[in-house]
């Protein structure tokens, strides 16, 4: 698997540089073109448990090595690699001997001997250099120490294990097209393939083990959707009634899109996004669920492309800090900076403001984000009720009957085994 573990610190590498995840995997693949299948799965799992644990490989590289690489690619495979000793799941020889012989692709010829050296230490020496990171919570959790401080101080009962939570593998949840099938049916189907899965409310179904969607039976004909859990009280409690005309502004990838209308018939949505190859992904969704709206390319920041008939409803799923989906995308806590929570607070302020001039009066608009730090959420709408006299805000009430929300503060679902951290604001128009 040494291709694995290289094409994983390609990815690393370019995470560590600033670049997201998501774009860094795939390039690296493809300069690995001769990878098998079973190597670019590897390659994944290694780059996310990699950036999972990267404080404690960061640190035992520091205190393995005498000086900082200069070499990006060899200090990520030594990361890669040390994240696999630290898991345990493989032989330790295994990993050793595969990273060096990853290390043979470096155009160093020096880079062979020093993760031969670096590695072979730790294996002899990891009881005292773990027993002396132990203390550092930093490295006990694996988040920024910023990250750290901040949950602490806003969720003094809960940080632990949000904190913990947030290094765990996160749930695959299928949103059932209830136009199509009911989640009782789709669950025997499920277990006529061979999937296990169990039922967590009125449209959700979690899987026990991931599987890529071409696995999922009926995935193509629209009878089920990809969706988290939390995300799926987003239409239900935005309450859109038949003949109204609703926005669902940032709509990408339109998960949201898809679930009002499948839930509503007779709508009349508008589908949003900044972003045409990711509104592209809305309008894809939409086929497949055989379901319709108007795909607009626009800024909901500003208001060229709004036509100036008012909304009744309006679904505002903002860009946001994704705390709380961070063990979806692992490499957010480490590119994430304190001050990027104050920038991304004015981008939905902005928002906000903008949308809320589009709300017809008794209109409501649901203010939404996948973030856990309250400066991008309650604080936000505190601020925009001040500012706002037609605002009201009505109440968020999650039923356990309908979907999971077995950890939550207000609107605020905090991430468990079975959904992820999503905040949720209705506000009134009078």
């Amino acid at each position: 698997m040494h291709i694995a573990q290289w094409i994983a610190a390609h990815a690393v590498a370019e995470v560590l540089a600033g670049h997201n995840l998501t774009q860094a995997l795939p390039q690296a693949m493809r300069k690995a073109a001769q990878a098998t299948p079973q190597q670019q799965a590897a390659a994944q799992d290694y780059s996310y448990l990699t950036l999972r644990r990267y404080a404690e490989a960061d640190a035992l590289l520091q205190a393995l090595t005498s000086r900082p690489l200069t070499d990006a690619r060899i200090r990520a495979l030594l990361l890669v690699a040390l994240a696999q000793l630290l898991q345990q799941r493989e032989d330790d020889f295994t990993v050793v001997n595969q990273a060096v012989e990853a290390a043979g692709k470096s155009k160093q010829r020096w880079a062979k001997g020093l993760v031969n050296a670096v590695l072979r230490n730790f294996v002899r020496q990891r009881a005292p250099l773990m027993a002396a990171l132990a203390e550092q919570p930093m490295l006990q959790y694996n988040m920024p120490t910023w990250w750290i401080d901040l949950l602490k101080q806003q969720y003094p009962q809960h940080w632990t294990s949000l904190l913990e939570t947030g290094n765990q593998h996160p749930p695959m949840t299928l949103r059932v097209n209830l136009r199509k099938t009911t989640t009782e049916a789709y669950l025997t189907t499920l277990q006529a393939a061979g999937l296990e899965a169990r039922l967590l409310g009125e449209t959700a179904i979690q899987l026990q083990h991931p599987v890529p969607v071409t696995q999922l039976p009926y995935f193509a004909e629209g009878w089920v959707s990809v969706q988290d859990a939390a995300a799926q009280w987003a239409a239900p409690l935005l309450n859109a009634q038949p003949g109204m005309r609703v926005l669902d502004a940032c709509s990408a990838p339109g998960g949201k899109t898809g679930h009002l209308l499948e839930r509503t018939e007779g709508l009349n949505v508008q589908a949003l996004d900044s972003d045409a190859k990711r509104l592209q992904r809305v309008q894809d969704n939409l086929q497949r669920l055989g379901l319709s709206a108007q795909c607009q390319v626009g800024d909901a920041a500003r208001d060229e492309w709004y036509d100036g008939q008012p909304f009744d409803r309006i679904l505002a799923d903002v860009p946001c800090s994704a705390s709380g989906i961070v063990r979806r995308h692992v490499d957010m806590k480490w590119l994430r900076r304190p001050q990027d929570i104050a920038s991304f607070a004015r981008t939905q302020q902005q928002i906000l403001a903008n949308l809320w001039r589009m709300l017809a009066k008794d209109g409501t608009l649901m203010y939404v984000t996948c973030a856990l730090f309250q400066q991008e959420n309650d604080m936000q709408i505190q601020q925009f009720l001040t500012m706002h006299p037609d605002a009201r805000r009505l109440p968020v009430t999650f039923t356990e009957s309908a979907l999971p929300c077995t950890l939550h503060v207000g609107g605020q679902l905090l991430p468990t085994a079975e959904h992820d951290g999503l905040f949720y604001a209705l506000l009134h128009k009078g």
